[in-house]
């Protein structure tokens, strides 16, 4: 129910658009399926945070089945769902949360206040004009999952 009250993007222009206008708050795409239990779960947190971030904060959700929005799960390496990933002034940041991919959080939060702190985070280094900043959250809240690398 949550998903259909957040904005959710399904072209590559709205997508292009959002992160172009989108200036002086962080915005936060979430990648995924709106039928998945994980996305489901992960856009309950993103909706019932949605009011307490917004002076700092945008939300979207952007259909990975959409075909004109290939471009970024390619782009960003979208496999595993669902995948947030944070702009700022239409600069990607980057966390440093210890698993092996900065790009993006895979996986959903444990709870709302974690997902509050991540953005709190990310937009106080983006304003002091970092590109990649340290997750608040202990270890033991980061979602770990397993890269695999093809053909090594």
């Amino acid at each position: 129910m949550s998903g259909l009250l957040l904005m959710t993007l399904k072209t590559k222009k709205e997508v292009d658009t959002i992160i172009r206008d989108t200036i002086d708050k962080v915005l936060v795409l979430r990648f995924g399926h709106s039928s998945d239990s994980v996305c489901l779960q992960l856009d309950d947190i993103l909706y019932k945070s949605a009011r307490d971030i917004s002076r700092f904060a945008t939300v979207a959700l952007v259909d990975i089945d959409s075909e004109d929005v290939q471009v970024y799960t390619k782009y960003f390496d979208i496999t595993l769902i669902p995948s947030t990933i944070f702009f700022f002034n239409a600069h990607h940041i980057k966390m440093d949360s210890g698993s092996a991919d900065h790009t993006k959080w895979v996986g959903s939060f444990y709870a709302k206040q974690d997902f509050i702190d991540v953005v709190e985070a990310i937009f106080r280094g983006a304003m002091k004009g970092k590109l990649i900043v340290n997750c608040p959250l202990p270890p033991e809240r980061v979602p770990k999952f397993q890269l695999l690398y093809k053909d090594l």
